[in-house]
């Protein structure tokens, strides 16, 4: 005998034989491979599911509860991981910008509201080289009203055209000289001016000039002899003229933006539009009598525009894909511009880069499914119906934009390109000798942003979902069996 061996037998009783019978009839019942060899003994091993005979479980009010209540969690969590399964995340990446593409469109609609549609001027310059000056190309213009409302078609931006000038031998000097020293044309100030007006019978036509201006003297041999041959055939019409740099506040009360500046009169009042055909005698005198005539009763459709000096601007550009700048500013090839009465307040209504038509394009706001693109990828125009005011003399607007190449990959077949666009803009002061401009300067970013969709896979999902049932049947199952420790009552 081994020290571990009971040599005491000890006989059975009744209740140990009853046991032993049952556990046979258990084991009958629910196919015990436990029993009946080594080989069903070694089966037995891997069955990770053993069965709890149900005569052997227990049920509680808490396991009640806790089993409602898993059911409950599943079933939530269930539509939780179905809702996230069947929707998709919008993820984004920054790379090297691909695009090979050498020139990009760049679209715009400015209304500026105090310059005449014949002195705006569309310019571009680049880092490459490129300085071209009053585009005409893919750009139209139309007048305002009053109101700063587009009224008129103004046609295509054309090239300006340049006006005849009569070229004369003699000078104002040997005019005056010619006539005893008297010139026909009258020099005006702000005391004659009125006078003046009522002498004339309320019609007349007056030059604002500045000495300085080379246009204005070549003007000034033509603008005596208009006015002498008004005299000689006797036109109801007085001729005048003003020296802007004299009586600079009177040619700032008239709005005086260019020189020279032929204007007529009414009573007085100045009548619209501004003289801008040939300056020489004959085309001088031809309007004074058309002008005259039209008064007298003629029905001439020159005469009767309701002017504004504002203006609408839009088209596009191609510019290359560099920094650069385009801008706007007044410019004229007839006369010199009066760089104090330069006023460049404006409006952008739109400024954007890409394609206007077509799944690349920026215009994708206004299709249903751009609402699929998060909000902080559609700054593509932020400068949209923005007014930029100058309330001072020699002021302008510079507006600084900085392009950013967006490629989302989900909503065509093909990668659909937007360009957001960073904006700053800051009020600019000139010299007085300087005319004032709108510039709009932008720079590519040589990086790009990549929007893609992403979803999840099926066997995420089900995998999720194992997790789900899993993990509230296991976790449930632990406070159960600590609440049943707590509160069951314990035997003695």
């Amino acid at each position: 005998a081994t020290p571990y061996t009971n040599t005491n037998t000890k006989r059975a009783s009744p209740d140990d034989v009853h046991a032993r019978t049952d556990d046979n009839t258990l084991s009958k019942m629910y196919g015990d491979i436990n029993g009946g060899g080594s080989r069903r003994r070694a089966v037995g091993t891997a069955d990770l599911y053993r069965h709890v005979p149900k005569e052997m479980t227990e049920a509680t009010k808490i396991g009640v509860v806790m089993s409602l209540l898993s059911i409950f969690i599943m079933i939530l969590l269930f539509f939780c991981e179905t809702y996230a399964f069947s929707r998709s995340t919008i993820s984004s990446t920054i790379a090297v910008d691909p695009n090979s593409e050498q020139l990009l469109r760049l679209n715009f609609n400015v209304t500026l509201y105090d310059l005449h549609c014949d002195y705006a001027s569309v310019d571009i310059w680049d880092t490459l080289g490129t300085n071209q000056q009053n585009i005409t190309k893919d750009i139209v213009k139309w007048n305002l009203d009053d109101q700063g409302q587009r009224k008129k078609f103004a046609g295509r931006n054309a090239e300006q055209r340049a006006v005849t000038h009569e070229e004369h031998d003699e000078t104002l000097q040997d005019l005056a000289d010619a006539l005893g020293g008297e010139l026909h044309a009258v020099a005006l100030d702000p005391e004659s001016i009125v006078e003046f007006h009522k002498r004339h019978n309320g019609q007349a036509i007056i030059d604002f000039y500045a000495p300085w201006c080379i246009w204005c003297q070549r003007l000034e041999p033509t603008w005596e002899k208009f006015a002498r041959q008004v005299s000689d055939e006797r036109i109801n019409l007085g001729v005048g003229k003003v020296d802007c740099v004299t009586h600079a506040q009177l040619c700032k009360d008239q709005r005086v933006m260019a020189f020279p500046t032929l204007r007529w009169f009414e009573n007085g009042k100045a009548v619209m539009p501004d003289y801008r055909g040939d300056r020489t005698v004959d085309a001088l005198v031809d309007y004074a009598k058309r002008r005259v005539g039209s008064n007298e009763g003629s029905n001439d459709e020159e005469f009767e525009e309701d002017h504004h000096p504002g203006c609408l601007i839009s088209g596009h550009l191609m510019v290359n894909r560099v920094p650069g700048r385009f801008q706007i500013e007044a410019r004229s090839v007839n006369h010199e511009l009066h760089s104090a009465m330069t006023n460049l307040t404006h409006r952008v209504h739109d400024l954007t880069f890409g394609a206007l038509s077509g799944p690349p394009g920026h215009m994708l706001h206004v299709l249903p499914f751009f609402d699929t693109v998060p909000e902080k990828y559609k700054h593509t125009n932020p400068m949209q119906d923005k007014y930029y005011p100058t309330y001072e003399f020699h002021q302008a607007f510079h507006h600084h934009l900085k392009i950013i190449s967006t490629h989302i990959d989900y909503l065509f077949s093909r990668s659909t390109v937007l360009y957001q666009i960073l904006e700053q803009s800051q009020l600019v002061f000139y010299e007085e000798v300087n005319v004032p401009e709108i510039q709009f300067s932008f720079d590519l970013s040589p990086m790009s942003v990549n929007v893609s969709k992403e979803g999840r896979k099926w066997y995420e999902y089900v995998t999720s979902l194992c997790a789900i049932i899993g993990g509230t049947y296991t976790t449930l199952g632990l406070i159960n069996a600590t609440l049943l420790r707590i509160f069951k009552p314990k035997k003695l």
